[in-house]
């Protein structure tokens, strides 16, 4: 498809330092009922560009926007979105075997507020996010990078926090999770060190449903946390 061929096409954020990334690259092989919704469901891909994506347009109707970043194989995505109908989704990852699984799920589920982005998600934001624009961020077990060396890559930095912050309306929420305790601790302190932000570690919310590598960690007896964090006008 065209809209893969050009996802790398774009360069790096210009957020990290050159050659870092927040995640990992994987070769998983892609089945065939993800290479067909990849075909079938091609309405619903936003291609990586470098013009802001319009909601209105592309929601046709003017909705509240929560991007989701690295949904896996989709399912929970799939699931908040068909209980949330009037919220439209923007679900990013990069990895074409789940952006493949989540269109199968919108699919089967005939979501029609589900858009879904093959992308490095800083590279969107960057690029095509409309500063403002975004009513919420979820970002669910992201790679904990737990070598001291390779915290650089953690998504949950300064840095990162200063985009997103820009992208969110005044009061718009980052919901995140994680099962391991020092990076929620991380997390903790890095928004703790910024202005722009309130909150902190939450009751897990029933609404989010559990993941598959949620379930994993939970059979292998890590504690979950969830933490929400919203942003607050500059003084």
């Amino acid at each position: 498809m065209t809209e893969r061929a050009d996802l790398r096409s774009h360069g790096p954020s210009g957020i990290l330092r050159p050659g870092i990334r927040t995640y990992k690259p994987r070769r998983t092989r892609i089945t065939e009922r993800q290479e067909r919704a990849l075909q079938q469901q091609a309405a619903f891909i936003i291609p990586v560009g470098t013009s802001p994506i319009d909601t209105i347009a592309v929601w046709g109707i003017d909705v509240p926007v929560v991007m989701e970043i690295g949904f896996g194989d989709g399912l929970a995505a799939a699931e908040m979105a068909a209980a949330d109908p009037t919220t439209g989704l923007l679900a990013i990852d990069v990895h074409t075997p789940g952006v493949g699984g989540l269109l199968a799920r919108v699919g089967d589920a005939s979501l029609t507020n589900v858009r879904v982005m093959e992308a490095d998600a800083l590279v969107v934001l960057t690029r095509m996010i409309e500063p403002g624009s975004l009513h919420g961020v979820r970002t669910y077990f992201p790679d904990p990078w737990p070598k001291a060396r390779h915290h650089k890559r953690r998504i949950v930095q300064s840095e990162v926090l200063d985009l997103v912050h820009s992208r969110l309306q005044v009061g718009g929420s980052w919901h995140l999770a994680t099962d391991w305790v020092e990076y929620a601790d991380w997390i903790r302190a890095c928004f703790g060190e910024h202005p722009g932000w309130t909150g902190g570690v939450i009751d897990r919310p029933r609404w989010r449903p559990v993941t598959r590598y949620e379930r994993r960690a939970l059979h292998d007896g890590r504690m979950i946390t969830d933490l929400v964090f919203r942003t607050v006008a500059a003084t």
